[in-house]
């Protein structure tokens, strides 16, 4: 059977199978295309769980958008609270960007909001709620496929990873609160006021940007949560999702850690991987079977499978901890065993070695900044403060060159993502490098990571840790535009 009329013939019951549409549909319509922020019932762990869901008019979760189009989307509040979405990874105007208050209001609950702008090159995107909503799964996969991507003889699997919680992210927060400082406030955060307090709580004083502390440092913390499952396309692996593949077949995993506090090790099995491209931008080809994935992130894996029957389990491995998450690869006649959610291993905490291997495909051009800023990443389990301290507020103008360096001078790693733009990773640990093209960067304690961009869409954009509890407690900072407010 040719590989095209085996893909064909399997959309239908690819949709069928999997909740987070692992079959094409692209849109670059005219009118806009409606995407409803919705509610929805899952089975967890035997239990039933109220999620959020973020899906088209069919039901298909997700956007699959065409390179060098618009972005043409009328967002839709079905639900009854007041919410916004973020088009991660994406770089749109800043009044579209989705952030609470900055400049845009919450969606109100029945409201619908109407987006257009150039979606700008293909990549592996994302979008979610900016808003403690985030942790009840308010997020769908962002794709943006090319004409190279829809001409390769290969099969796109996408994987969106979760961790879930039975408990209200409010309560998740007053624990974490309340366990740092022996109470809570006992008063729930609402949306706004957390966007607030983010906003207030930025580190404007001098900060003293030199080396880090290296003895009597204290054990690292890599997880604060325990969480109730560890989620695959919404799915656990006592019930993940299988995907029937084709022999010796060509697939491309996109794989997105949507996780609001957890980072993962992409374990490919036995089957060697391919990883082509990170939070959307094309690397240099790394080959392995294991590839860390902090939160916000994005890989891009392709995978050439063996010539007989078989399964082939995509694992998630929790940093840290023996649990894991994944979905199945699967020929058409494989026997399909069941896979343990503990693995026999804890998963590896998350380091710098896959990012000093990283090169990208498209630099950004060479020339010298223009403005140098220190970003100190500071806070800790003790009262449960995480802070952005630079050295000088972040302020820009459209045409710079702009170079960060951030020190995490805490006890636990922070996913470091910018709004509205892609860096590149220019050294690590004082070592120069032309790593990797991003707009999510993994920072372990007591590291340093620099990285580049190019100031040309103004505006008063977001810089923060991805860890949703570290952002909700003060780790979020702006880059400024000179005018921009």
């Amino acid at each position: 059977m040719y590989r095209r009329q085996f893909l064909k013939t399997l959309a239908a019951g690819a949709a069928a199978v999997s909740p987070i549409l692992n079959s094409a549909h692209a849109y670059a319509a005219p009118v806009p295309t409606d995407l409803v922020i919705g509610t929805r019932t899952l089975d967890i762990n035997g239990k039933s769980a109220s999620v959020f869901g973020l899906a088209d008019r069919t039901g298909k979760p997700g956007l699959v958008l065409d390179a060098g189009t618009d972005f043409n989307v009328r967002l839709v509040n079905d639900t009854t609270e007041g919410t916004l979405i973020h088009w991660h990874g994406l770089t749109p105007p800043w009044e579209m960007d989705g952030v609470p208050d900055n400049p845009a209001a919450l969606l109100a609950a029945g409201e619908s909001r109407n987006y257009k702008f150039p979606v700008g090159p293909g990549g592996t995107h994302w979008m979610h709620a900016h808003t403690l909503q985030e942790q009840r799964l308010l997020a769908a996969p962002l794709i943006v496929r090319t004409s190279e991507d829809r001409a390769r003889d290969e099969q796109e699997v996408v994987i969106l990873l979760h961790d879930f919680s039975f408990k209200s992210p409010e309560e998740l927060l007053e624990e974490l609160k309340g366990a740092g400082s022996g109470h809570g406030n006992g008063m729930p955060m609402d949306h706004r006021s957390m966007m607030g307090q983010m906003s207030n709580m930025q580190g404007q004083h001098q900060m003293p940007m030199t080396g880090m502390p290296m003895t009597g440092m204290p054990t690292m913390d890599l997880n604060d949560i325990e969480y109730d499952a560890y989620l695959a396309n919404d799915r656990t692996l006592d019930d993940p999702e299988v995907v029937r593949v084709e022999k010796s077949g060509q697939v491309h995993l996109r794989i997105i850690n949507g996780a609001t506090a957890t980072a993962f090790t992409v374990d490919v099995g036995s089957v060697t991987g391919n990883l082509v491209a990170v939070d959307g931008n094309a690397v240099a080809s790394v080959s392995g079977n294991r590839f860390p994935i902090s939160m916000g992130q994005r890989l891009d894996i392709r995978l050439t499978l063996p010539g007989g029957a078989g399964a082939f389990p995509i694992f998630a491995l929790r940093e840290g901890s023996k649990e894991r998450t994944g979905i199945v690869l699967a020929t058409q006649d494989a026997e399909i065993r069941k896979f343990s959610a503990t693995a026999r291993e804890p998963g590896p905490a998350l380091d710098l070695s896959l990012e000093q291997q990283l090169r990208a495909v498209a630099p950004l051009p060479v020339r010298t900044a223009d403005h140098n800023y220190g970003l100190a990443l500071t806070g800790g389990m003790m009262n449960y403060v995480w802070k952005l301290e630079a050295s000088e507020p972040l302020i820009v103008s459209k045409g710079q060159r702009v170079r960060v360096a951030m020190q995490n001078m805490s006890m636990m790693a922070h996913p470091m993502h910018l709004h509205g733009h892609h860096f590149q990773v220019v050294a690590t640990n004082g070592k120069p490098l032309a790593g990797a093209v991003r707009d999510t960067v993994h920072v372990p304690p007591m590291t340093e990571v620099v990285v580049e961009f190019d100031a040309k869409n103004p505006g008063r954009w977001p810089l923060h840790c991805h860890h949703l509890y570290h952002m909700a407690t003060g780790m979020m900072t702006f880059v400024a535009y000179d005018g921009a407010i």
